[in-house]
């Protein structure tokens, strides 16, 4: 009668995802397993800040998080300063090229090659077997 007791108690407790370990004593389950620790103080400071930001999330209102930003400050008007020169064109990403480095004459004149059609794109296709054999059997008459 005592076992059958127990298993109903704990049935009830791992559908409420929480188990009692004694009189006030609550410990939350987690994914791992039980997890033992000190139990929570629902007056603490902490978990009164807690709930009430989840409230306010609950209700829609944004959540300032961090360290506030000073847009007077020097940082944030250079930074302005240089999204308005992005914007701009005056300043771009990266490291300018340099033309007439060896590289980038190589790359021309690849350029101009494909534009006159000398250059095909990609790698050559694969010969069939069967023009491998009409080629083999050309080269064993001649």
């Amino acid at each position: 009668m005592k076992n059958s007791v127990k298993t109903l108690a704990l049935e009830v407790s791992v559908e409420n995802n929480v188990k009692l370990l004694g009189p006030g004593i609550e410990v939350k389950k987690s994914f791992k397993g039980i997890r033992t620790g000190r139990p929570i103080s629902s007056d603490s400071k902490r978990q009164i800040r807690l709930a009430e930001a989840k409230a306010k999330a609950e209700a829609g209102v944004q959540i300032k998080k961090g360290r506030p930003v000073s847009n007077d400050s020097k940082r944030q008007i250079r930074l302005a300063e240089l999204e308005a020169k992005r914007v701009d064109g005056q300043i771009k990403r990266g490291r300018e090229t340099n033309p007439n480095s060896a590289r980038q004459i190589r790359l021309k004149e690849l350029e101009a090659r494909r534009a006159n059609g000398e250059v095909k794109k990609g790698r050559p296709a694969k010969q069939k077997d069967e023009e491998i054999s009409l080629i083999k059997m050309l080269e064993a008459k001649s």
